[in-house]
């Protein structure tokens, strides 16, 4: 199946213009799109509100994904890569009209690299955020003032929060977070990527802990 997914987030883009990008892409290419996806909405929309979870639902390993550009997919690179990522944990081939370097249909290197360097700055900004939070709750808790969540409030259970203690004897037996990811998965209701699993490691004391005595 060839699906072709189209979203623009204001009234002054137009669905038509990327829809006629993807037609006469497949027209060059001797394809045909079996379905059009189109929606406006913002970026700042989650997965199911974009249509994204019906693509996962639409298209299968073999499959083909046509957008016109990177942007369409998510509201930040991160977010993007992770998409990916999944997209191609399960063997749906995505095409990228205006940026064919990055393309995973043709399997070529060039976009394996792109991709990766954009994952490598998607990572360090994620990292960059991570240690001004910290500096900023230290700078805080410095001043006196009063950090974490008030008496009585009710904590939000992470996914992975019930294979904390697991994860904590993997790290201390020196695995790589892609092992753990592979142990942890079959457990989930829903598999996660290993962006994912890196961001509960880095956003935990405990697990970061142990992280860094590992090394």
């Amino acid at each position: 199946m060839i699906l072709g997914y189209i979203r623009i987030s204001t009234d002054k883009q137009n669905l038509e213009n990327q829809k006629h990008k993807i037609l006469s892409y497949a027209h060059e290419h001797k394809l045909i799109i079996d379905e059009f996806i189109e929606i406006e909405i913002s970026s700042k929309g989650d997965t199911k509100k974009r249509l994204i979870d019906s693509i996962f639902q639409k298209l299968h390993a073999g499959d083909t994904l046509i957008v016109t550009e990177l942007s369409r997919l998510g509201r930040n690179m991160l977010e993007i890569l992770n998409l990916i990522e999944k997209f191609n944990s399960l063997h749906i081939k995505m095409v990228f009209v205006n940026q064919p370097e990055l393309s995973t249909h043709t399997n070529n290197a060039l976009s394996s690299l792109l991709l990766a360097i954009y994952g490598y700055f998607a990572q360090t900004e994620r990292e960059i955020i991570s240690e001004r939070t910290k500096q900023g709750l230290a700078a805080a808790k410095a001043s006196g003032k009063q950090l974490g969540r008030p008496k009585g409030a009710k904590a939000k259970t992470r996914v992975l929060d019930p294979y904390k203690d697991e994860i904590i004897k993997l790290l201390t037996l020196q695995l790589t977070q892609s092992s753990i990811l592979k142990l942890i998965n079959p457990k989930l209701d829903k598999p996660i990527t290993l962006t994912s699993l890196r961001y509960f490691i880095q956003n935990d004391e405990d697990l970061l802990k142990v992280l860094d005595n590992s090394k």
